[in-house]
């Protein structure tokens, strides 16, 4: 079942955002206030800022959906609605629907640089050092069935490139800081536009920190 199945970043939720078809063509020429952080081809220079080429139309115009509900939202609601980032704040707040979807089409027609993983290892929760790239493998194509840790494969593909239909991103090449960001946010609950099903909350909740910064490296190496 999806809501077992580890779908990260990101950015990462599930749902789809009905609106008009994106232009390419056309976002090329709304995305300048974008390139600062994120690049003109959105390969962004430093993990402070994710990548955001290649992630997938559907998945990218959710993500710029939610960041713009939250941003408009006041009081209460603030805490519930959308995608909170404040550096995002008044960025996207004057955009309209198609102005999104042009942007999500630009990135998404872009090609994602890798980042490449490390070689390094980490301490899991016996208190033993192991190798990062082979237990990051491992909880990408296998999970960890002792924690109830689902694979990532099911949803982000056996090369991490994602599902553009169900708008599972792309995850193949990016920071690995990011990706690391994202898995202890929807561990902790301070990310939670995964859908009503929680999906990406489900899968990061039985995470380790160790874990975490594992899988997170392994996949900044897949493509």
């Amino acid at each position: 079942m999806k809501k077992h199945v580890l779908t990260l970043l990101i950015a990462l939720g599930a749902s789809s955002v009905a609106s008009a078809a994106g232009d390419a063509t056309a976002g090329a020429d709304k995305v300048a206030v974008c390139a600062a952080c994120h690049g003109s081809d959105g390969n962004s220079p430093a993990p402070t800022f994710p990548k955001i080429a290649g992630l997938g139309e559907a998945y990218l115009l959710k993500q710029l959906h939610d960041i713009q509900d939250w941003d408009k939202a006041t009081g209460e609601d603030k805490a519930t609605v959308g995608r909170a980032i404040p550096e995002m704040t008044g960025i996207l707040s004057a955009l309209s629907d198609q102005d999104l979807a042009d942007i999500a089409a630009f990135y998404a027609g872009q090609t994602m640089q890798l980042s490449g993983a490390k070689e390094l290892t980490v301490k899991v929760n016996s208190g033993a050092e192991v190798d990062a790239l082979q237990l990051g493998e491992h909880l990408y194509r296998a999970g960890n069935l002792e924690t109830g840790v689902p694979a990532c494969i099911g949803c982000h593909s056996p090369t991490g490139q994602g599902n553009e239909p169900a708008a599972y991103p792309r995850l193949g090449g990016q920071y690995a800081e990011y990706i690391e960001k994202q898995l202890r946010a929807f561990r902790g609950g301070e990310r939670t536009n995964d859908g009503e099903a929680s999906i990406m909350r489900m899968a990061a909740k039985n995470l380790s920190d160790a874990e975490i910064k594992a899988v997170a490296n392994y996949i900044a190496g897949l493509n």
